[in-house]
């Protein structure tokens, strides 16, 4: 039985605590835990530091280090052991993968692409992105390590002038995000309603 107290427990200590009975309750904690990793290699003696840091001892499978995570690691990373004791299992996850970001971009009943498509469809604009784009935002979002939460800030910094402009140029019909809108930051392409194609402008230098 876990008393928890309902408005906090540092502002209010008289008030009186609800009674929760935790026996088939799952709890599940999860994290980034950044930099783990190196604490995992250091233990089962690959270098990642210092002189020998590029020597093969560091060249290690992916999932070596996660298939060799210990409690002890995550203490050593900063958990308190008391913590640690309440946790059964511990498992780790894989990174996304490309293929992984571009299905989160599209697949989802309220993914990103689908979200930007509804918004310059108040507009009465259509809007497409290529494979090549879709790709491009995946890749960039790895490199930047920023995982699936960058995402959002890729399409959003690459859609900004154009969904200030759809809303007072009436004569848009389409916008298409290739993948030098992404990579270059180059101006989408644009079709009109008088059935001229044309770009707004040439890839940034």
């Amino acid at each position: 039985i876990a008393s928890v107290p309902p408005q906090g427990g540092r502002k209010h200590p008289q008030q009186q605590m609800i009674k929760i009975d935790t026996t088939n309750i799952l709890f599940i904690v999860g994290g980034a835990f950044d930099g783990i990793e190196n604490i995992v290699k250091n233990r089962l003696g690959k270098k990642t530091i210092g002189f020998g840091a590029e020597n093969g001892l560091n060249q290690v499978d992916a999932d070596d280090w996660q298939k060799n995570l210990t409690t002890g690691d995550l203490v050593k990373f900063g958990l308190i052991p008391e913590f640690i004791g309440r946790i059964s299992i511990i498992t780790t996850l894989d990174k996304l993968s490309t293929e992984d970001l571009i299905r989160i971009l599209t697949e989802p009943k309220n993914a990103l692409v689908k979200q930007y498509k509804k918004l310059l469809s108040l507009d009465n604009v259509d809007l497409e992105f290529t494979d090549g784009a879709l790709k491009a935002i995946a890749d960039m979002a790895i490199s930047r390590h920023m995982g699936a939460r960058g995402l959002r800030s890729i399409v959003e910094n690459s859609l900004m002038d154009v969904m200030y402009r759809t809303p007072s140029e009436d004569n848009i019909e389409k916008v298409e995000v290739t993948k030098d809108v992404i990579t270059k930051h180059a101006q989408p392409k644009i079709t009109y309603k008088e059935n001229e194609s044309q770009e707004t402008s040439k890839a940034a230098k």
